[in-house]
């Protein structure tokens, strides 16, 4: 577990869901080879493999917010990265950032860091009043069409959004960024040529796009300092798997997620 309590105040903190990723697909993506750069990245060149405490985005990510991150597989309990103030609480310790608010989005606000939201699937789209409730979490929310399902360049436009809010503040201001990635939820088959349907193939091809498209955000976060980043998905999907299709079900498909907590270093200054 990180020290995170040591990391307030001098981090940037990146937390981002790769939105509907299973866990078997992003292992298999890894060892293979396809996901070059998150193996780059990841500690240990390697996937957590935890379970998800939603089995859909807003549930999923209501609970992410309020701390409770994916859970490791092994028995517990397991002290928490970000704990709201709770009495008796079993899972925070002398690590834990401890905050007095809802949500630990709003309980870094309280300590000085600008949230920024760029959102992804439609619970961030912010054109209804249940599309708001976890946008309206943060300083400010970003949607469009060019970063949702149906956009096949989704991750793209996301990361350049991304970079220009970065690039408003200045590096002394800590910020939490929040990205939500689209590509890997339904519609996925446009990153599979000739694929008709989605499926466990597109959903791989999917997250090829996504790590081809990820290295100018962190080159940019480098480039403000030192960045807590958190990785992981909010849920898997079936494609069949004992007659299950989708998700909101209870299926190890579905509940088990790949998971990464790390340090990115910040760029040394003179670095071309």
């Amino acid at each position: 577990m990180l020290k995170v309590r040591q990391l307030i105040g001098t981090h940037d903190v990146l937390f981002m869901t790769f939105d509907t990723l299973r866990y078997d697909v992003a292992h298999n993506c890894l060892e293979e080879g396809r996901t070059p750069f998150l193996k780059s990245i990841l500690p240990g060149q390697r996937w957590e493999n935890r379970h998800s405490p939603g089995t859909f985005t807003f549930a999923a990510h209501q609970a992410f917010f309020a701390g409770f991150l994916p859970t490791p597989v092994a028995p517990g309990p397991h002290p928490r990265l970000f704990a709201g103030r709770f009495f008796g609480s079993e899972t925070t310790n002398e690590n834990t950032f401890v905050y007095d608010a809802p949500t630990w989005i709003e309980g870094l606000k309280q300590v000085g860091y600008h949230t920024i939201c760029i959102g992804g699937v439609g619970f961030f789209n912010q054109r209804t009043a249940l599309g708001r409730v976890l946008p309206d979490l943060f300083d400010e929310a970003h949607w469009s069409e060019d970063m949702g399902v149906t956009s096949p360049t989704s991750t793209q436009s996301q990361v350049s959004l991304a970079i220009d809010r970065l690039s408003q503040h200045s590096a002394e201001q800590r910020i939490v960024l929040f990205i939500n990635i689209s590509a890997i939820h339904q519609p996925n088959r446009f990153y599979l040529p000739g694929a008709s349907v989605d499926d466990l193939r597109s959903h791989g091809a999917a997250l090829e796009y996504v790590d081809r498209s990820l290295p100018p955000l962190f080159e940019a976060l480098r480039s403000r300092g030192p960045s807590l980043c958190l990785l992981c998905s909010d849920h898997g999907t079936a494609y069949g798997e004992d007659g299950y299709q989708g998700h909101r079900l209870a299926h190890p498909v579905v509940w088990e997620v790949p998971y990464a907590e790390f340090v990115a270093d910040s760029t040394p200054k003179g670095t071309p």
